[in-house]
């Protein structure tokens, strides 16, 4: 190997020993480098005046000459016992105020504070100066929530008496979870209301207010209140639906146990598992309904819900009722079709004893294409004779039931008689 190949390797193997060693120096703490000449922050000088979120410190500042700043050391005692981190560095040896911020309130915190160079030399730091922060401020002194309201609650208090409160954070939580939710943050000191809406019917929540000032900080959170959303008003009792009444259905009902409400409304379907629409709302004096319908036999399903003065309406998850208008009469059974001498004779029986009259359908036929229906009305009778009738020309007869409200039966079927007309004599 030459002399130049071995000063190379050489070379490559201290870079990379160098280079290592660098990296593990990295990935230590770095302790401070002390120099014992430097003037030290005098100790007895230190004020300081605590927050619930800061402390402010004051000091004499040293006239050592090589002394450009100070570095600022602080623990968490609850957390971090003694164990102290670099924090801040001040970069003017005349600066001899600062502040430090975003720190928790109520608790303790101990800090050092040395003089600093324009290296990485300083002094040593003074002893252990223990703080202790502010506790959090004290909720708001009065908080209600008022319940009965419908799918709402309201929340009122007393607005804080610090200046400071910019602001109050609305938390909600149920009787199942432990968890707050935030709601909402409302603006201003002397605000003092909020209205939780968009809620379940007859539900219990939780609230609590907690006071926020123009910096952050957090007041302790307020007394835990209860409320409870306005349940559903009380459905009808006793629906009916009548079915045997012509061309309408008639329903009543027992009124509402709730005392504010205000009004029926009266749902219908074809079916009873289907969609109900709206056909009425009745006031609550009202107890009945008449559900005109023209169409005989027609089957309806009825639902009838309450309605209180806040528009809550009750649960419509029950039974329907079934009505239907009255259906058509059976129609007549003809027993007897036949001329007899000159006059065409009709027999029957009633097929319905729904049926007090009845009528007659005669159809003339006059030529191939011309035929004419002559009705007789009114007949009570279970037998028809009919004398107004032509040798040679087709009649057709068909009968029809009708009941006292009017109702009238399908017809049967035609029934065909012919008079035959006369041979001629030769």
């Amino acid at each position: 190997m030459t002399k130049l190949m071995r000063l190379t390797s050489l070379t490559v193997l201290i870079l990379l020993i160098s280079g290592c060693a660098y990296k593990d120096k990295l990935s230590q703490p770095i302790a401070p480098k002390i120099d014992d000449t430097l003037e030290v922050v005098d100790s007895t000088s230190i004020r300081s005046i605590s927050d619930m979120n800061a402390v402010a410190f004051e000091w004499r500042k040293v006239d050592d000459p090589r002394v450009v700043g100070y570095h600022f050391y602080r623990a968490n005692m609850q957390k971090d016992g003694t164990k102290l981190k670099l924090i801040d560095t001040i970069n003017n040896r005349y600066t001899t105020h600062y502040v430090d911020e975003d720190l928790e309130p109520n608790t303790k915190y101990v800090y050092k504070i040395s003089s600093a160079t324009d290296s990485d030399i300083e002094s040593r730091t003074t002893g252990d100066y223990v703080v202790l922060t502010l506790p959090r401020m004290e909720g708001v002194s009065f908080i209600q929530a008022i319940s009965n309201l419908p799918r709402q609650i309201k929340i009122i208090w007393r607005p804080h008496s610090n200046e400071r409160i910019e602001s109050y954070v609305i938390q909600r939580s149920t009787p199942e979870t432990t968890e707050w939710e935030k709601l909402k943050t409302i603006e201003g000191r002397l605000q003092a209301e909020f209205i939780d809406d968009d809620l379940d019917d007859n539900a219990i929540y939780n609230y609590r207010v907690i006071a926020k000032t123009f910096d952050g900080i957090l007041s302790q959170p307020s007394e835990i209140v209860k409320a409870q959303t306005k349940p559903l008003p009380k459905g009808i009792l006793g629906l009916k639906a009548t079915n045997e009444l012509p061309r309408k259905i008639a329903l009543d009902w027992q009124a509402s146990d709730s005392s504010d409400v205000i009004k029926y409304n009266i749902y219908r379907s074809t079916d009873s598992t289907s969609y109900f629409d709206k056909i009425k709302a009745v006031n609550t004096q009202t107890l009945s309904f008449e559900d005109f319908v023209n169409e005989d036999g027609k089957v309806y399903f009825y639902k009838i819900s309450s309605v209180d003065k806040d528009g809550l309406e009750s649960d419509l998850n029950i039974n329907a009722v079934m009505g239907a208008t009255l259906g058509k009469l059976n129609k007549p059974i003809i027993t007897l079709a036949q001329i007899q001498g000159e006059k065409a004779i009709l027999n029957w029986q009633a097929g319905d004893n729904r049926a007090v009259s009845y009528i007659i359908h005669k159809t003339i036929k006059e030529n191939f294409f011309k035929s004419k229906t002559v009705k007789f009305e009114g007949i009570t009778a279970l037998r028809y004779e009919d004398k107004d009738i032509i040798r040679g020309v087709e009649y057709n007869y068909a009968i029809q039931s009708v009941d006292k409200f009017g109702i009238v039966s399908s017809m049967t079927n035609n029934t065909e008689l012919v008079l035959p007309k006369l041979k001629k004599l030769n």
